[in-house]
């Protein structure tokens, strides 16, 4: 019986695994199926992709221009679409696409449905706009509207307003009623009345469209009052109102600030998609490195469209506002320092401190700089202003005020002979108290004392005062240099602030600064940036810099400032010239620094006659005027 049982076991399992066999062939062919249809639903995506579909296999049609023509609005937006696996139904199917587009920094994700059907063994798809977003029509294409952000402001202390929007008006050449011969004899005469070159306006109106405005100059509204009669006689031309991120004056901080206008190619590349072609970016000066804080993030509006008024919302996200830039500077002040260089026609500067917070109130650069940011910046020996450093560093190694020094006519150093400013008064030649030497400049006699000073003397103390300790301060900053001296020649030029010694306004005025508030000032022009300082080696001592300020005080009282002695408070200052370039005499660079309890400044003249009579009228309008 047990036999009888296992034979048919047997038998059963035969034929069983017979049936098995019979399946297999069937399985493989149904598998074979489905991966063909996933190759087709992976071309697809690829192409898709890659916005080309050569290697795409679709039925009756080839879309590559229909496709092409739906996401033009779209530009060079990258998009990621991936295929899932594909639903079959005999000789049908379908396949579920997820799209991701980059626009501008902004996601669009959505899936859409593309149709498949068989011919033959291949597996084809079935074109339709819904392939590229799931409620297109025929007829319907993409397009996208940027939606920017209010530009942020650049302000002063208590949110005064320093760039803001104000009133312009576009000057140019409107094409679009123009004939080739008119849009031509326009443009020159336009660009003659404007006093801008004609020859490049003239390509420009060239180059663009039949109907294209040619932007050839913007004024502000209350300039554009003044604009020439006959240039509204000129076919084409117009004044079209708008609205420009601008400062109260055209000069205002300028080299500081910077410009807005619209992306250059190079700056589109370097953006790495954050900006496009027509937007408006900062170009120069804080405008630029702080161009993502000012300008927010643009938010899109992706639109299906079939002619006009049949728009329809297919995706937006909002923009996000700009934050404002806030700056320590004084409005009144900046404008009242530019006003006294307005006339100086060698580069100059004005720059203004806070002596006990470092806070710069004016940082100007007058017309001569040529837009070059000479206030904090510019490069230049600081002559007998930098006696202040060379005082320090005496006083530290036992010279006292009261010391008496050699005051010579003259001191030759290595066969290098050096002298006092021509007008030096007669009286104050020969041995003198140190003060006095300090208050008449006698270059001489620091000279005299250079062997008191060892190789880093001079350069700890100009740490301590604020020269020559490089910080990042969020804005371009020249600290100054005080390197030590190769030869003894070199060494009793930088005693003077000549030789190798250089320094900007801004580092001169944080020496009377520091002078004034007893520690070290570092300046700070933007709110909010943050600056470990660095700490100089040897701090200023209170001892220390109650002596400085009975030097200056005695420059005022006694010396080579004394037509500031009228001004109200105890008014410590400095003067300076030092010679530089080639000639038979030397063109001479003039300074003057001081400080009031609530000011510490500094006043540069590129070229001029001495530190009292070229930048010390400048610095006392500033004095007495703000």
């Amino acid at each position: 019986m047990i036999r009888t049982v296992m034979i048919r076991t047997m038998r059963t399992l035969a034929a069983l695994g017979s049936s098995l066999l019979l399946l297999v062939p069937a399985a493989c062919s149904l598998g074979g199926e489905d991966e063909d249809a996933r190759t087709t639903a992976d071309a697809l995506a690829a192409g898709l992709t890659a916005k080309k579909l050569d290697d795409v296999p679709f039925r009756d049609t080839d879309p590559t221009d229909a496709y092409a023509a739906v996401i033009d609005g779209l530009g060079d937006a990258p998009v990621e679409v991936s295929a899932a696996d594909p639903e079959l139904d005999g000789d049908a199917g379908s396949v579920s696409l997820t799209w991701t587009w980059d626009i501008s920094g902004n996601e669009w994700t959505y899936r859409s449905r593309a149709q498949l059907a068989k011919d033959g063994e291949d597996w084809q798809v079935v074109w339709d706009p819904s392939v590229v977003e799931p409620s297109l029509e025929d007829g319907e294409v993409i397009e996208v509207d940027t939606l920017y952000p209010e530009r942020g402001a650049i302000v002063g202390p208590h949110d005064t307003p320093i760039v803001v929007r104000r009133d312009v008006v576009k000057l140019g050449l409107d094409k679009s009623t123009l004939t080739k011969e008119q849009e031509l004899v326009s443009a020159r005469a336009i660009a003659k009345v404007l006093d801008i070159d004609v020859a490049s306006f003239v390509e420009r109106v060239r180059a663009t469209g039949e109907k294209a405005f040619v932007q050839a100059l913007v004024l502000r509204r209350q300039d554009a009052a003044n604009l020439p009669p006959t240039y509204g006689e000129n076919k084409g031309a117009v004044a079209i109102p708008a609205t420009l991120p601008l400062a109260p004056t055209k000069e205002f901080a300028a080299p500081i600030l910077g410009s807005v206008g619209e992306a250059t190619a190079e700056l589109i590349e370097k953006s790495e998609g954050r900006l496009r072609a027509g937007d408006l970016t900062g170009l120069s000066g804080l405008q630029s490195r702080y161009d993502e804080q000012l300008a927010g993030t643009s938010g899109v509006q992706v639109e299906a469209v079939k002619g006009k008024g049949t728009e329809r919302e297919l995706f937006s996200t909002e923009p996000v506002n700009a934050e404002d830039l806030h700056l320590t500077l004084d409005t009144d002040l900046q404008l009242k320092a530019e006003q006294i260089l307005s006339q100086t026609t060698p580069a100059s500067a004005i720059v203004a401190l806070d002596p006990q917070t470092g806070k710069i109130l004016a940082a100007a650069s007058g017309p001569g700089s040529k837009g070059l940011n000479t206030a904090t910046y510019g490069q230049y020996a600081p002559g007998s202003t930098f006696k202040v450093v060379t005082a320090l560093a005496l006083l530290r190694n036992g010279l006292t005020p009261d010391s008496t020094v050699p005051c010579t006519a003259t001191l030759s150093v290595d066969g290098k002979s050096f002298k006092n400013y021509d007008d030096y008064p007669a009286s104050h030649v020969g041995d003198i108290p140190f003060r006095d030497a300090f208050a008449q400049s006698c270059n001489t006699a620091f000279i005299a004392e250079r062997e008191r000073l060892g190789k880093d003397d001079l350069a700890e103390a100009a740490a301590a005062l604020g020269l020559g300790a490089d910080h990042d301060l969020g804005f371009p900053a020249y600290f100054g240099q005080v390197p030590e001296a190769a030869t003894e020649t070199e060494k009793a030029a930088d005693q003077i602030g000549q030789g190798k010694v250089l320094a900007s306004p801004m580092a001169m005025a944080a020496v009377a600064a520091s002078v004034r508030s007893g520690h070290t000032v570092l300046p700070k022009l933007i709110v909010g940036h943050d600056v470990d300082q660095v700490e100089p080696e040897v701090p200023l001592t209170d001892a220390e810099a109650g002596q400085l300020r009975a030097l200056m005080r005695g420059v005022v009282t006694d010396g080579s400032g004394s037509f500031l002695a009228g001004i109200p408070g105890e008014v410590m200052a400095k003067t300076g010239t030092a010679e530089y370039g080639t000639g038979d005499p030397l063109p001479t660079h003039t300074w003057m620094i001081a400080s009031t309890d609530e000011l510490a400044v500094a006043v540069f003249v590129e070229t001029g006659q001495s530190g009292s009579a070229t930048a010390g009228p400048l610095l006392e309008r500033l004095l007495t005027e703000r």
